[in-house]
Order: C-alpha cells, then sequence, then structure tokens
C-alpha cells in the first residue's frame, strides 16, 4: 500500500488529513481505500480518542496530531488544515476517518485543484440520485435538501450538497478564511463553504455514492436537529451582517 508519492517538480504538493474520534477499527480499512500515489503525505487528526487509533495509526506508517482534549468534529479540521498550512503543502484533501464517504475519489478532488485550478472541491451525495436509495435516512435527506436550497439562494451559490464532509482545497484558500472563528462542531463544513462563497472562491463538486455503513459512525436524531438549528442561526447572522443590522466579523471578506 503506496499511498505516499513524492510530487514532481512544478506539481503541487498534496496532503490527505484524516481527522477522526474512535475510529481505530476502520482507520486501517478507510486507509486502505486510498489510491496509490494520491499525496505525498498523510496526517491522522486524533480527536482525543479513548480505543488505539493514534496507536493504529502509527502502526499504518502515518503521521499522527493528537489532541489532548476533544476538540470536536470542526476543531479537528481546523488543527489539519493549520498543519498543511504550515508544513506548506498546497493542497489539502479530508478525508473521513470512519470511511463514510469513499477514499477512492481521492484523486479527483486533487485534481480539480491541481489541473483545473479550483480553490474548493466538496462531495455531492446528491448528484448521482442515490442518497435515499443507499441508505441515507429520509429525515436528513429532506433537512439537506432545504439547507442547501435556503444557502444556495443565500448566498448566490449552485451546489447540490452544502452538508458534505467529503472535502478538498487549495491552502491559498485557507489562509483567508479566519478558522479559529468557524465552528468546532459539525456546522463546520458548511461554515466554510460559506467562507468560500463569501470570499467568491472557485467552487466544484465532485459526484459520489452515498455510503451508509454499519460501522460509521452516525449523527443521532437530536444531534441532527441542533446542527439543522445552527446553520440557520449562521445564515440568519450572515443576512443580519450583509443589511447591515449587525455587522459580524466572520463574514468580513478580508
Amino acid at each position: 500500500m503506496k499511498i505516499i508519492s513524492m510530487s514532481a517538480p512544478g506539481d503541487k504538493r498534496v496532503v490527505i488529513i484524516i481527522p477522526g474520534y474512535n475510529v481505530a477499527h476502520v482507520l486501517s480499512k478507510t486507509v486502505a481505500a486510498i489510491p496509490p500515489g494520491t499525496a505525498d503525505h498523510v496526517i491522522v487528526i486524533d480527536d482525543c480518542s479513548t480505543d488505539g487509533t493514534s496507536l493504529v495509526a502509527s502502526r499504518l506508517g502515518l503521521d499522527v496530531v493528537r489532541h489532548p482534549q476533544n476538540r470536536g468534529y470542526g476543531g479537528a479540521q481546523k488543527t489539519g488544515y493549520k498543519e498543511a498550512i504550515r508544513r506548506g503543502y498546497e493542497i489539502v484533501v479530508m478525508v473521513h476517518g470512519d470511511n463514510q464517504y469513499d477514499p477512492s475519489y481521492a484523486p479527483k478532488f486533487v485534481s480539480k485543484i491541481r489541473d483545473d485550478g479550483y480553490d474548493v472541491v466538496s462531495g455531492s451525495r446528491m448528484i448521482l440520485g442515490d442518497a435515499l436509495k443507499n441508505g441515507m435516512p429520509l429525515w436528513k435527506f429532506i433537512p439537506n435538501r432545504l439547507l442547501t436550497a435556503l444557502e444556495n439562494f443565500v448566498f448566490q451559490t449552485h451546489l447540490t450538497d452544502y452538508h458534505n464532509g467529503f472535502r478538498a482545497f487549495s491552502t491559498d484558500f485557507l489562509k483567508r478564511v479566519p478558522l479559529d472563528r468557524l465552528s468546532d462542531k459539525f456546522d463546520f463544513d458548511s461554515d466554510i463553504i460559506i467562507q468560500a462563497a463569501i470570499r467568491k472562491a472557485k467552487i466544484a463538486e465532485i459526484p459520489h455514492p452515498t455510503r451508509y455503513e454499519d460501522e460509521n459512525s452516525q449523527m443521532p436524531f437530536s444531534q441532527g436537529v441542533q446542527y439543522g438549528l445552527s446553520i440557520l442561526a449562521t445564515v440568519c447572522k450572515y443576512l443580519l451582517h450583509w443589511t447591515g443590522i449587525k455587522r459580524d466579523a466572520l463574514f468580513a471578506e478580508n
């Protein structure tokens, strides 16, 4: 298994970050699905797991950054992106440690940035039209469609799946984003796409299958409700900022 392949001279350097919490049981499977030569480096962000996630990652020959305290899904991403910037990488792909998104699609994400000049690449479970058939619960599907439509209208985008966790970014874009002001929770994924929209970043979507397996970590219904309310709150804050009623530094374009 050779994930790592040094970039040719002149190529943009690529790093894969894998944020995870208690993913020791599935991390090997996730890593094995990453096609050979996808990245120059792979970094696991262990969000204070209690199941030996860091040990498994080390045995796989991966670099590990471990949080001494749990910082949340968004917090783990922030650590990964800052590490990518610090180490001088130009493209960063975020692969879920729980294997919910198929890592074999990662090279397509890299190509959109390296070859086509996009700033942000987001996966989409909706383009293929198989989300419900492949196991996405109806209570997730309907809010996803409604929230995506709302966010497209407010932020003047044309995305099909705002709430997808399979992403890639140019580090040039990430340097322009106030990462520390974004959520440490699951709504980080929406927050950063909003940042891309208000900064007029070039965004692409890559269709990929929906995958809900028993071993995947799933967001409980109650947490899903909280997530949806957080998205609505962010949209409201933006509208207040945009109308000038209440300015918010989160949405400053510079």
